[in-house]
């Protein structure tokens, strides 16, 4: 049985968009065997980062400090979010750099280096998008995932990280539910 934590990174609370049905499947699945927590960004409360000085020295908002305890406590994270104008959208970038800051997921060392504190942990992301994923992935060579992968959730520690690229989300509904039952599986597996 595994830990995990679901962040929903749409920055809409609204209920009717597409990734806020794959991290529903996604955790209805899980729940059959895992232990689940879930937050979901567009209900938080927190700052856009300004200055480097207040994510090195003050300590976390209470919603970010909440969702430091859930990814703390989580042995694998999923992490769903729409390509918005090729990149994730600006308030899950906002609420990475807030939760991922030193103290919790790295430490900074006298020499300018850093250690990464969420080792042991593994990810899952899910990107969804209205262009065709073999054009995202072989044409745009997928910058966004790659980006978020490696200069954020590598650099904290957090390896493997899978990908799932569904593109052209604006199909046909019987498209959209075979990718949601494709969630519940991958939740159900705990991958």
């Amino acid at each position: 049985m595994k830990r995990i934590a679901i962040i929903d990174g749409h920055p809409s609370g609204e209920p009717d968009h597409y990734i806020h049905a794959l991290a529903d499947a996604y955790q209805k699945g899980a729940e059959e065997l895992h232990e689940v927590r879930r937050i979901n960004i567009a209900e938080l409360d927190f700052a856009i980062l300004r200055e480097p000085r207040v994510w090195h020295e003050l300590e976390p908002e209470e919603d970010i400090a909440e969702a430091q305890k859930d990814i703390a406590w989580a042995d694998h994270l999923v992490i769903l979010y729409p390509l918005w104008m090729g990149d994730v959208p600006a308030l899950l970038k906002a609420f990475l750099e807030q939760v991922f800051r030193p103290g919790f997921a790295i430490e900074i060392t006298a020499r300018a280096n850093w250690r990464k504190l969420l080792t042991g942990k593994t990810a899952r992301v899910i990107v969804t998008m209205g262009t065709p994923a073999p054009i995202y992935r072989y044409f745009f060579f997928s910058h966004s995932v790659k980006s978020l992968k490696r200069h954020i959730l590598h650099f904290v520690g957090i390896k493997p990280v899978r990908t799932t690229i569904i593109g052209r989300v604006d199909s046909w509904a019987g498209y959209r539910k075979k990718w949601l039952k494709r969630a519940e599986t991958m939740g159900r597996r705990g991958r």
